[in-house]
Formats: structure tokens, C-alpha cells, sequence
């Protein structure tokens, strides 16, 4: 439908990705909604981009919703939405048809993402076999993720001079969304998994290496390539498995779980607030589980 409205309309639709889009994991999840969007009206045959009404959008927006989690339909409607804006201005179509249509309603209190125990997350890191390279490369990976409420993407984007000595501590730089850099005190227990697998992988001294690289195939020979989001997310599944786990936990469930234990151990909600980088407070609100302990002493209370 794009190549079909001529040379403009495609440079229109290629520039909102690349030059509108910075984020990198935003870009793809946008692409892959702006591509769902023109297949899904190339199957109900709607002939070209200035034949598409806000009835158009508001029926995908509905059929989108029968798939998947209101989360992911608001964000294909604000791809849609963008994607149209830019072709607007760019004089492709005269209106915008997703303006004026609105998504699910979606109120969260408290997040989805699978939060582990201080003894589950202990038990899993005391699980992984470290007398190979790959199993301290992996404890000292979940370490970052848990102790210095890392995003996994900013956590396998860190070299090994972000890891760097301030004072009579070690700190952990990383590099997260939206450009921002973000430095952490490193835990004692990260700064002892981190000691021991730099040291066992002789990267010390290749402060603009990857920190985490990842492994030659299934041996224990670690490339000079950084470790990807698949990469790690594959290495959490591998884990929880050996441990013989029956939670689904991915790669956010260690960032989760670290500011968890953080806000149940007392920590208040602003330092938790600024250590895990959050523009926001009622993000970081969305970790906060005390309350759950409460509300079942309260409900045990009915004596049926």
C-alpha cells in the first residue's frame, strides 16, 4: 500500500523509522505494527492509503485486542498514529485516521512481571555451575540485572571499563534507554561475581571490549562478540531449568526482583526510584509488593 502511493509516501515511511526513531527496540516493535497494520488492510482489500477512515483503524484496533494484551494494542495504535502524522505533514494524506480513535483503557497498579523471593533468587545464582568461564560470565550477568537494576539492554551493552573503581568502592556505569548513562555503586556480592568472571576471562585490561561476551556455540570459549537480548534471555531460561524452576521468569524478573527486595528491606521509593533510573515514581510503585502480605492477612480473617 506505502509503494503503491509513490516515491514520497515510501521516503515518508522510511524516514519516520529512521530518522524519527532513535531507540533501536522501539524502532522494531513500531515497524513490526505499521507492517501488521498494511497487511491487515491489504486483506480486507482497502485500495489505497487515502481510502483508510478512522472506522478502518478502529476495527483493527478491535480485532488487534481479540490477540493480544491491551499494552501491546495501545502501543500498535500509537505506532499507527506516528507513522500517520509523518505522512501528514509530509503531505502523502490529508488527515490522520488513528487520531481520533482511542485504545483499551489499560490501569496498572501493580506489575506483571514475575518477582522472585530473596531465597529464590539466591537459590537460582547458587545454582549455576561456575567452574567454567560461561557460568561466572551468566551469575555475574543476573548479578547486574538484580543488584544494580539493570535492563538486560543495558546490561549487554556494558564494556568492560564500565565496571570501574570510585573511592574505595566499584561502580557500575550502564547505558540506558533514551541516552541516559547511569551509574550504580556496585553490591558487594556484584563486585565479587564481576571480580571473579573478568578475571577468569582475561578481559581486564580491554577496558572497550563487551563485558559479557558471548560463547563459541555450546562450548565454554567466549568470543570477542557481546551477548544480545536473545542471548540472554535463552541463558535465564537455560538456568531456571536446571534449577527445575516452575515460575516463568525472563530477563526483567531479575531488575524486579532486586528493586523488590530493595523496597521490603525498607528502602524508600525515591532511592529506588533513582537507582532503577524510572522517569516516573508509579513505575517504580509497580515493584512494590509489600502490600501483598497485608492483603492476605486481611483476607484470612474471614473465618468460614
Amino acid at each position: 500500500m506505502i509503494a503503491s502511493a509513490g516515491d514520497k509516501a515510501a521516503r515518508r515511511f522510511l524516514e519516520f523509522f529512521a530518522a524519527t526513531i532513535r531507540n533501536k527496540n522501539t524502532r522494531m516493535a513500531y515497524h513490526h505494527a505499521c507492517v501488521r497494520f498494511f497487511a491487515w488492510c491489504d486483506h480486507h482489500k482497502i485500495g489505497e492509503i487515502a481510502d483508510i477512515e478512522p472506522l478502518h483503524v478502529a476495527a483493527y484496533v478491535e480485532a488487534l485486542g481479540k490477540d493480544f494484551e491491551k499494552p501491546t494494542v495501545k502501543q500498535h495504535l500509537a505506532a499507527i498514529r506516528m507513522l500517520f502524522d509523518r505522512l501528514v505533514v509530509g503531505q502523502v494524506v490529508a488527515t490522520n485516521p488513528a487520531h481520533s480513535v482511542r485504545g483499551p483503557k489499560h490501569v496498572v497498579k501493580t506489575g506483571k512481571t514475575t518477582v522472585l523471593t530473596g531465597e529464590q533468587a539466591r537459590e537460582l545464582l547458587d545454582s549455576i555451575d561456575i567452574s567454567t568461564v560461561v557460568g561466572l560470565r551468566d551469575r555475574a550477568l543476573i548479578s547486574v540485572m538484580t543488584f544494580a537494576f539493570a535492563r538486560i539492554g543495558a546490561a549487554v551493552a556494558t564494556r568492560v571499563e564500565d565496571y570501574y573503581p570510585k573511592g574505595k568502592r566499584w561502580w557500575v556505569r550502564l547505558h540506558e534507554k533514551g541516552g541516559k548513562r547511569h551509574e550504580m555503586p556496585a553490591h558487594h556480592n556484584l563486585e565479587t561475581y564481576l571480580d571473579a568472571y573478568i578475571k577468569a576471562a582475561g578481559i581486564g585490561d580491554d577496558g572497550k571490549s563487551p563485558l559479557f561476551r558471548s560463547a563459541a556455540g555450546r562450548t565454554d570459549t567466549l568470543t570477542e562478540k557481546p551477548m544480545n537480548r536473545v542471548d540472554a534471555w535463552r541463558m535465564v531460561q537455560r538456568r531456571a531449568a536446571d534449577l527445575g524452576t516452575r515460575v516463568r521468569i525472563g530477563c526483567h524478573t531479575f531488575r524486579a526482583t532486586g528493586i523488590t527486595a530493595y523496597l521490603e528491606a525498607g528502602g524508600t521509593l525515591e532511592n529506588a526510584q533513582a537507582m532503577a533510573a524510572h522517569e516516573s515514581p508509579r513505575t517504580t510503585k509497580l515493584y512494590d509488593r509489600t502490600g501483598d502480605e497485608i492483603t492476605l492477612d486481611e483476607v484470612e480473617r474471614i473465618t468460614i
